[in-house]
């Protein structure tokens, strides 16, 4: 048995609220959907992974989701754009990435990241 992917499931009251954020923000498409659960991702081959975590990095929260990006200051633009908070950064990290958090709009921590 091999493992082919693995989703992260986020519990919201209406999952209509998530497309500005994951779908127009971050440019995911929609993958599915059935009215109570929406999947939203990309078109690219996405390699299996899961993180364990004691801390966030740098004295942070653990992040409820990690999304790497291609270009991280025009995701830090569009969240700005967006009037969303910026929870933590951002901030060039020692072990390689250039990354910020921010809270979706349902109070998950979202680390928003890009290797250098």
């Amino acid at each position: 048995m091999k493992v082919k992917r693995i989703v992260a499931n986020i519990a919201v009251a209406d999952v209509a609220a998530a497309r500005r954020f994951y779908g127009e923000l971050l440019g995911l498409n929609v993958k599915m959907d059935h009215g109570w659960i929406v999947t939203y991702g990309n078109d690219e081959a996405m390699s299996v992974q899961v993180s364990v975590a004691s801390e966030g990095g740098s004295g942070t929260a653990v992040p409820d989701l990690s999304v790497e990006v291609d270009d991280l200051d025009e995701a830090l633009r569009r969240v700005r754009e967006a009037g969303i908070a910026i929870a933590y950064g951002p901030a060039e990290e020692p072990w390689g990435v250039r990354r910020f958090f921010v809270r979706d709009p349902f109070g998950r921590l979202v680390n928003i990241l890009v290797h250098a």
